[in-house]
């Protein structure tokens, strides 16, 4: 059971509007950088390869390959200089944590695209029968 104290700060400071992502997505996320008197947004495009966390705790992993040399980065869902998440694929894996891909090399590291189901409308339906 948490505080209500507790829970109105949680409130206050989780976000509402989240895009759905989930492991194996290849995602841009818009990070927000503070160089001097400048602030900037830098984005960051990468695989989800982990998420662990509920709530305010709640994290991502995100890897991408840089010079062929893997670089990861931690971000929290719910932190202010996440600006955004912007999913570019999605990616079908049967894994909730993917760092058997800090193994691969090449195309082996590739991850495989989800299939779009594809819904009929009434109308359609009654034509195909």
């Amino acid at each position: 059971m948490i505080h209500p104290l507790i829970q109105a700060a949680e409130d206050t400071a989780t976000k509402n509007k989240l895009s759905n992502f989930y492991i194996g997505d290849t995602v841009t996320v818009n990070v927000r950088i503070i160089e001097g008197d400048k602030r900037r947004v830098q984005p960051y495009t990468g695989v989800v390869i982990a998420r662990r966390g509920r709530g305010i705790n709640e994290t991502f992993t995100v890897r991408r390959i840089v010079n062929n040399e893997g670089v990861e980065r931690i971000f929290p869902v719910h932190s202010p200089k996440v600006a955004g998440v912007d999913i570019v694929r999605r990616g079908h894996v049967r894994r909730a944590k993917l760092y058997y891909l800090r193994e691969r090399v090449g195309k082996a590291r590739r991850v495989k695209d989800r299939k779009r189901s594809v819904s009929f409308g009434a109308d359609e339906k009654a034509s195909k029968q």
